[in-house]
């Protein structure tokens, strides 16, 4: 029975996200693993509106500030010898990745 890895990639910068899912989809098809992805999940959305005056003087003016979080999910077979390339690739400091085995 083949154990399976899924990766679960996340950032703020989706063109980040894309050259790690196809590093990861270069060593698949170099080891021959079998992987389904990088399937994209909603993204998710963080508003904050602040008040430009801080004293309340003057006219209401405010600041709109959004942070976007990108979302991708990697099934892979668990071969020891492709995780040991995906574990060596360079992932930027912005990209959270997590692997969990099954």
């Amino acid at each position: 029975m083949v154990s399976k890895a899924r990766i679960k990639l996340s950032s703020t910068s989706h063109k980040l996200l894309d050259d790690v899912c196809r590093k990861i989809k270069e060593i698949a098809e170099r080891t021959g693993a079998h992987m389904k992805g990088p399937i994209p999940l909603p993204t998710k959305h963080m508003k904050l509106v602040t008040r430009r005056s801080p004293c309340g003087e003057g006219r209401d003016t405010w600041e709109k500030w959004e942070l976007r979080v990108h979302k991708r999910v990697i099934d892979i077979d668990a071969e020891q010898r492709t995780l040991r390339q995906i574990i060596r690739i360079q992932i930027p400091s912005e990209v959270k990745v997590e692997i969990e085995l099954s």
